[in-house]
This record gives C-alpha cells, structure tokens and sequence, in this order.
C-alpha cells in the first residue's frame, strides 16, 4: 500500500496550479476583491482539482483541529441513518470529540458544498456514507489530512477505511434462500438506482445469482419520491396486475416491502406459500405488523460504532490503518413471508 503525504495544501499550492498570485486566490476563494471571471474560474478549477479546502481556524490556531467529526449522510428521512447516527453518537460519548451532521440527498453536487464547508473547519475525521463521490469531493478527501471512514458499503475502493456491508453479497445471499425454497417467478420493485448505489449493487448481486440458478426476473419496478409505504403498496397491485402469477416479490428495502405486504395481506393473498416477500434493512418499525417480513439486517448502529471507534482511536494514538476494510456479516430473517425449508 502507498503512503500518501500528510501534508495539507496551501495558497501556494492553488496559486502555482493556476497561474495566478496567492493574492488573487486569496480574494477568490474568499469571494472578496474585483477579480475577472475568467481568473475567478481559473482558480476554482485549480482548487477543486487538487483538493484545496481553506482553514478557517483563524491566526495561531490554524495548525490545529477542532474536535468535531464531520458525519456526512444522504438522508434524515431515510430510517435507516438514525441508527447509525446513534451508533456514532454512543461510541464518541466519553471522548472529547464530537459529531456534527451533513446531509447531501443523494445528490453528489451537495456532497461537495457540504463537504467543502465542514473540511474548512478542519474537523478530526470525517464519516461520510457510500464509497461513490465526484472527483472533487474524493480530491478534498485525499488531501484532508485526516482520519475518513465511508460506511455502509465495502464493494469499491475507499479513499481511507471503509465500515459495511457488501451489499452485492447481501443480495447474493437474498436469491440462494430464494433459489432453495423453491420460487420461479420472481418480481423487484426498488428505488431508482443511478443514485442509490448500494440500492444497485443488491440488485445486481441479487440477479446475477439467479441467473446462475436458472432463473430470471419476471418483472420488476423503480420508484422516487412519495411515502414509501404508498408506493409499496401501489407498485404491487400494479406488478401483480400486469404479472398475477409472480410468486415472489423482493422489495429493494422494509418500507415499501411493509407496503406490499399490507395490500396482500388485506387481499387474503396465501404467504408465503403461493406467494413470498422480502425486504431489506431491518426495520424496527415493522415489528406491529400482522405478518413479519422477511429481510435482512444492515449492521446500522454496529457501522456507526465501528467508524467512531477508528476516528476516535486514530486521534488518540495517532496510528494509521490507511486502506483498513472492516466488513460486517449482515443476518437473515426469514419471518413469515418467506417459506423455510
């Protein structure tokens, strides 16, 4: 593994990539002074190419860094990241440092705003969710300096350490209980993917297996926006309309599993023997459901404590485990939508 300088760049490092004096840098990424657009994008560019994210720790305390650890997820809404907030939050308590949150909404354009101000405040560490970013949010967090934990996800290459699951493997896993107890026609309905990485990785695991078995998807459905378990419900009825003898349907997570399942179950539909389902995720919320579904835990709150634990422990002995991959064993719950064997 290479070892990649420490050293955090500099006015002068913008300055010589753009052509211009570190005056003028100065002025622009400041957003003061009279300086032509030209010039101004010249050195925008310049900046976001290498990484650049100015100190705002003012005078003598700029060599410094304050006690926060930058948390960056795509969403509040999403049940998901509350637990694993949680599990950051636990695992920091008793240490001098920290959490404060970003979130991006998935979109890669406010990865970078959020990213570039909370780097500007020269935190600790940074946990940041996903291993996909733009150019210029991967070039802030090479030259950040600082310890950088993506979670949720170890199919990729992470900029540092990486804390997950591997969701290919978790969909994998999904279609061989699938494949043993005996259903053939499956359907998918799930969130639209360009976005949602780890959404899409389940999914190609999941019918890369089956294909193996012999077996394809039948029909499948993407979603965005809208409450997820109106959509689960909607999705179903029209899947089971255009394709009524699908005897398995995976949801790409709990909520709009728990959608579909409502509809079937008010339906009087037979689960699982003529049909199954399964989401993934592992929702709490779903334990006052009349049947419980089938899913798969995504270690939530032991991703949270696993990366607090690498920040803090990185802070604290200023060791290095640069390239460290920490993959958790996600569990299957086969409840009562999915027949056992």
């Amino acid at each position: 593994m290479q070892t990649r300088s420490k050293r955090s760049l500099t006015l002068r490092d913008v300055s010589e990539a753009s052509g211009v004096s570190e005056m003028t840098v100065s002025r622009v990424l400041r957003n003061k002074g009279d300086v032509s657009a030209a010039t101004r994008e010249k050195v925008q560019e310049a900046a976001r190419r290498l990484g650049y994210v100015p100190n705002k720790i003012a005078g003598a305390l700029a060599s410094q860094r304050v006690n926060l650890v930058a948390v960056i997820i795509p969403s509040l809404g999403n049940m998901v990241f509350p637990e694993v907030l949680s599990g950051i939050s636990e695992e920091l308590e008793g240490t001098e440092l920290q959490p404060v949150v970003g979130v991006t909404d998935y979109q890669p354009e406010k990865e970078e705003k959020v990213l570039f101000e909370m780097l500007s405040w020269r935190p600790s560490g940074v946990i940041i969710a996903g291993l996909e970013h733009s150019d210029a949010s991967r070039a802030m967090l090479k030259q950040a300096g600082i310890p950088v934990v993506e979670i949720m996800d170890t199919d990729g290459e992470a900029v540092d350490t990486s804390v997950g699951i591997s969701h290919r493997r978790a969909g994998r896993l999904m279609a061989e209980e699938i494949l043993k107890t005996g259903y053939k026609r499956i359907g998918f309905m799930g969130t639209k993917m360009p976005l949602d990485h780890r959404a899409r990785k389940r999914f190609e695991g999941f019918t890369q297996t089956l294909a193996k078995g012999g077996v394809e998807i039948a029909d499948q459905e993407f979603y965005s926006g809208g409450s997820a378990l109106a959509k689960g419900r909607e999705m179903t009825a029209a899947m089971l309309e255009r394709t009524p003898d699908l005897d398995f349907l995976y949801y790409s997570n709990d909520m709009i599993g728990a959608g579909g399942l409502l509809y079937l179950h008010e339906k009087g539909a037979d689960i699982p023997k003529k049909i199954g389902l399964a989401g993934f995720n592992g929702v709490e919320l779903l334990d006052g459901l009349p049947l419980q579904l089938a899913t798969m835990d995504a270690c939530r709150r032991e991703i949270g404590q696993t990366a607090a634990r690498i920040i803090a422990a990185r802070n604290a002995e200023g060791a290095s485990d640069e390239g460290q991959v920490v993959e958790l064993s996600p569990t299957l719950s086969f409840g009562d939508t999915l027949r056992k064997i």
